[in-house]
C-alpha cells in the first residue's frame, strides 16, 4: 500500500563537486565554483527522494517552480548536500522547502514545487510536439 504524500516528508541528495559541476563548465558564469543550476538540480533530487516511496509504478513528479537563493560559493572538491521537506500538498501540487550545504555550511535555500503526473501520459503529451 502506498503512503500518502504529506507535509513533513523529507529527502536528501549529495554529490562531490567536480569541474563539470562548475559555473564555467555549465555556462552559468565564468568561475570554477559550484554552479547554481547544479545546486537547483540537487535540490530537485532531494525533493524527489522525499516522496519516492509514496509514488505508484505509473506515477512520477515533474518540477514546475523553483525560487532559490545561492548564498555561498563552493569550490571543486567539496561535498554538497541538499535537503527537501514537504511543506504543503494541494491536490497534485507538492511544495517543498529546500536547503543546500557544503562542508562549511549553508550554500542555498528556497522553495520548490512539483506536480504529480502519470509518467506515460506526460511523455505522450510531450512527444506529441514532434
Amino acid at each position: 500500500m502506498l503512503m500518502e504524500i504529506k507535509p513533513g516528508m523529507k529527502g536528501s541528495a549529495s554529490t562531490l563537486v567536480e569541474r563539470e559541476d562548475t559555473a564555467q563548465e555549465v555556462g552559468s558564469g565564468d568561475l570554477l565554483v559550484y554552479a547554481t543550476p547544479c545546486m537547483a538540480a540537487l535540490m530537485e533530487g532531494a525533493a524527489c527522494e522525499a516522496i519516492a516511496e509514496a509514488l505508484g509504478d505509473t506515477q512520477t513528479t515533474v518540477g514546475t517552480a523553483m525560487n532559490i537563493e545561492h548564498v555561498s560559493a563552493t569550490p571543486v572538491g567539496l561535498e554538497v548536500r541538499a535537503e527537501a521537506e514537504v511543506t504543503a500538498v494541494d491536490g497534485k501540487t507538492i511544495t517543498f522547502s529546500v536547503h543546500a550545504f557544503d562542508e562549511a555550511g549553508e550554500i542555498g535555500r528556497g522553495t520548490h514545487k512539483r506536480v504529480l503526473v502519470n509518467s506515460q501520459k506526460f511523455l505522450d503529451k510531450a512527444y506529441s510536439k514532434l
